[in-house]
């Protein structure tokens, strides 16, 4: 793996703020908490707060935006994932743009923003893929308090409110801590100063997080948003930041130089080049794979007798290739056997090299990750159920295919409800 210089990270590194820049890369639009201060609806190019973006990205497009913005601010040593939503609500998104950027930009540092609240299962991928640098958002380390700085949080397909949520989150904000620093990654604590909620906590947020290991806490002043629970409280000014600053600073190391960057950000933290650079931005959302969806003739079914869609993608030991007959209609063209399961990515991307001439693959379930690494390759993965031919006719004659969508429960394009096949 490349050495690269941590040092020069502009937001953990004042000294170096005025000659390194960074580019935030929105890939991640979901989200598995609500804050009370949040709102992502609003978007003006000449607003900087977290959450917003003038588009979101694809990994592969956001790797065509990383070598655009290059081209322009060389200056860029850091390329991170701060949302719009949660680095790790889209994980497979998430991970995918992170090994892109390490065949194309090795030498970049790496960085990731997060709620802490999906981080866990993830911290040795992100280990072994050079992240550098970790940002959790922690605001309070009692649940009491918690309780009224989120409205909810999401622990795969549950919602916690109160303080039942904000006790799981903690939890893992803390865990993530100390497994980040186990994986020798530095850690940044962004907190945010609410009055009224946790202005006479946040030096205890200090304290604990220190204790953990963390290595500097960034405090942010509130900044109150349109429609949202704290949208009438008012905005503290540097008059209460800074005594909570010099306090928590005897336990942990003060950042003071943030400027609450949006989740497009890119330039130096003083220079920033959201607006200049939202076009290119804007038309790297709307690129497509790189090969033409209707130069391939042919769809792959994932099909236990060759009536109907009926194996996940991950099960599949072979795929049936279908084309449309001269005569009217679909024929089947051939049968190709899938790679050997396991290897991980790997597997996808073998996948998508043995279905090089299909515009489309159809299963009865698929995980993310398959779904996004095959479509990158030019094929689109539905998930439906019912008859071979009825869905070729969605697929080579237009219309909603989602009204082949699988309805039995467990089954679902959100990853495979067993078998072992590996289909996420």
């Amino acid at each position: 793996m490349t050495k690269k210089d941590t040092t020069k990270h502009p937001c953990f590194n004042k000294a170096e703020a005025g000659s390194c820049g960074r580019v935030h890369l929105p890939v991640a639009p979901k989200c598995n908490i609500q804050c009370n201060y949040c709102n992502r609806k609003y978007d003006c190019v000449n607003e900087s707060r977290p959450g917003v973006t003038s588009g979101v990205l694809k990994p592969f497009q956001a790797a065509e935006y990383m070598d655009k913005v290059l081209e322009k601010e060389p200056r860029i040593t850091v390329a991170g994932i701060a949302g719009p939503g949660d680095p790790f609500a889209n994980p497979a998104e998430t991970l995918e743009t992170m090994r892109l950027l390490n065949k194309k930009h090795p030498h970049l540092l790496f960085c990731l923003s997060s709620n802490g609240m999906g981080i866990l299962p993830y911290l040795d991928d992100i280990a072994e893929l050079g992240v550098s640098h970790v940002t959790i958002t922690i605001s309070a380390v009692d649940p009491k308090i918690g309780a009224k700085i989120y409205s909810w949080v999401k622990d795969g397909k549950v919602v916690y409110r109160g303080e039942q949520g904000a006790k799981i989150l903690l939890e893992r904000q803390l865990a993530a801590i100390k497994g980040l620093k186990e994986r020798g990654i530095t850690v940044k604590i962004n907190s945010i100063v609410i009055p009224g909620i946790n202005d006479d906590h946040i030096v205890e947020v200090a304290k604990v997080c220190s204790e953990l290991g963390a290595d500097i806490q960034n405090m942010i002043p509130l900044k109150p948003t349109q429609d949202t629970p704290f949208a009438e409280l008012p905005e503290p000014g540097r008059e209460t930041v800074l005594p909570l600053r010099k306090e928590a600073g005897e336990y942990i190391e003060q950042m003071t130089h943030c400027k609450r960057c949006r989740a497009d950000a890119v330039g130096l933290l003083s220079d920033d080049q959201s607006v200049a650079l939202c076009g290119t931005l804007q038309a790297c959302s709307k690129l497509k794979p790189l090969e033409v969806e209707m130069a391939k003739p042919y769809v792959a079914v994932a099909t236990r007798e060759g009536m109907l869609v009926n194996q996940h993608l991950g099960e599949a030991k072979s795929f049936q290739i279908w084309g449309e007959a001269e005569t009217g209609g679909f024929r089947m063209v051939e049968e190709r056997p899938a790679p050997q399961a396991g290897c991980g990515p790997q597997r996808w991307s073998e996948l998508a090299k043995t279905l090089h001439d299909c515009r489309a693959v159809l299963c009865a379930a698929m995980g993310e990750t398959p779904k996004m690494l095959l479509e990158e390759h030019g094929i689109q993965g539905h998930v439906v159920d019912g008859f071979i031919e009825d869905a070729l006719r969605f697929v080579f004659e237009g219309g909603d295919i989602n009204a082949l969508k699988v309805r039995r429960s467990g089954i679902g394009s959100a990853g495979c409800a067993g078998g072992g096949g590996g289909c996420g």
